[in-house]
């Protein structure tokens, strides 16, 4: 847009932090721009220039979310639709989240190795029998067994006697 276009009092489309955000411009900065008010979030903020603006708003949402909600409400829509796309798409990461059985750690694998063989392993020797069956896998280091060694150690350290490894020997640990 052309600063000679912009009026003082209407709502524009403004990019804000890479989204595309509508605002009404409240008034000629004194440093040049103009000030605003971003109309979802009702903060204020300074458009340096022109070129930030898109272009005048179709139809100007005032209040955010609650707002947008009370209108649904008034109209005779349905509040637990979602309003607007991001709480669309924060819906679904939800569900997808949900769905998703969670993966054993290293460290949780590494107890139930112990806890099973029932004698003292290295740090190499768990990893090798938790991914023998299953139960992790080392996402692409090139040393787990190292990360899990001081994992181990960090446990005993921290927790002490709640911890689920003893220190056996020279780098064998068993289950405590």
């Amino acid at each position: 847009m052309k600063k000679n276009e912009i009026e003082i009092g209407r709502v524009y489309t403004v990019k804000v932090s890479d989204k595309l955000v509508e605002v009404r411009i409240d008034s000629e900065n004194r440093h040049g721009g103009w000030d605003a008010t971003n109309l979802a979030t009702g903060k204020k903020l300074r458009i340096k220039s022109a070129q930030r603006l898109r272009g005048e708003a179709e139809a100007p949402k005032r209040g955010g979310r609650k707002a947008a909600e009370q209108q649904t409400e008034t109209a005779g829509g349905d509040t637990a639709t979602p309003t607007t796309a991001a709480e669309t798409k924060s819906r679904k990461r939800r569900t997808k989240g949900e769905s998703k059985p969670k993966r054993m750690s290293g460290l949780d694998a590494a107890a139930k190795v112990l806890e099973e063989s029932g004698q003292p392993m290295t740090a190499k020797e768990m990893v090798e029998v938790a991914e023998s069956k299953g139960y992790w896998k080392s996402p692409g280091g090139k040393t787990p067994w190292a990360t899990l060694y001081s994992a181990i150690i960090r446990e005993i350290s921290t927790k002490n006697a709640d911890s689920r490894f003893r220190k056996t020997e020279r780098g064998k640990f068993a289950h405590a």
